[in-house]
């Protein structure tokens, strides 16, 4: 029998809440190996060390500034210097336009569709999937689930083996998380296309230089380092 890999995913999202006054969403995902998360880990932290920063200071796109630039810029610098780490991302360009009632949903219900747009490209059936999402409520739990058992039957994993779980934790508890965080933000700023901070123009700059992309459009389905997706609405 061929052992399958195991696959660690962890998942961010930006701008998700209906009424928070902004257009553009996005939610997004790096994923890596199991067996290779603790090393990463360790080495980001180090990172952080070298910047004279804690090891447990969190990574967050909002708090990129002048002070901090070269520590994010080396964050950006090591996720690209990694075979093993990937990244996905859905871009929702006008969520103000969206009309559940149209489509007999809620918010909460479109969220985690988007999420399963997010996630079910990047999962292959001889792999298993532990996929962590940052935690966005306290009543979330049912729609994980749900979330889970849409996921697996896609795949006809009934039994639930290639998807072994979904679960919610907080940012603060992983480093990848919190890349996931960051590169999301920057791309979310791009697509809204307003930043006034300097230094985080220039995050957004060195994120397009190294991944070869704007940003802005969506990638080929077979990207993989840095794949992007322009989600298109129906006003639902």
């Amino acid at each position: 029998m061929v052992k399958m890999h195991e696959i660690n995913v962890y998942c961010d999202e930006s701008c998700h809440l209906p009424n928070d006054k902004q257009k553009v969403m996005g939610l997004g995902l790096i994923w890596t190996h199991k067996s290779s998360v603790k090393n990463l880990n360790s080495e980001i932290r180090n990172i952080k060390k070298k910047h004279g920063l804690k090891p447990s200071t969190e990574i967050k796109w909002t708090n990129v500034s002048p002070s901090k630039y070269e520590f994010y810029k080396e964050i950006i610098e090591f996720f690209f210097s990694k075979p093993q780490l990937f990244y996905r991302v859905l871009i929702i360009p006008d969520k103000t336009i969206l009309n559940h009632k149209l489509f007999n949903q809620t918010h909460d219900d479109w969220y985690y569709k988007m999420y399963f747009t997010l996630i079910n490209t990047i999962l292959l059936r001889d792999h298993e999937y532990n996929i962590y999402l940052d935690i966005k409520d306290t009543n979330g739990s049912k729609k994980r689930d749900k979330l889970h058992s849409v996921l697996s039957n896609s795949k006809y994993d009934f039994n639930k083996k290639i998807i072994k779980k979904i679960q919610a934790i907080r940012s603060h508890e992983s480093e990848l998380m919190q890349i996931a965080d960051l590169i999301l933000g920057a791309v979310v700023a791009s697509n809204r296309g307003k930043v006034i901070s300097k230094s985080k123009m220039e995050l957004i700059n060195f994120l397009k230089n190294k991944s070869c992309l704007e940003l802005n459009k969506t990638t080929l389905p077979w990207e993989k380092k840095v794949n992007l997706l322009i989600w298109e609405s129906n006003h639902g």
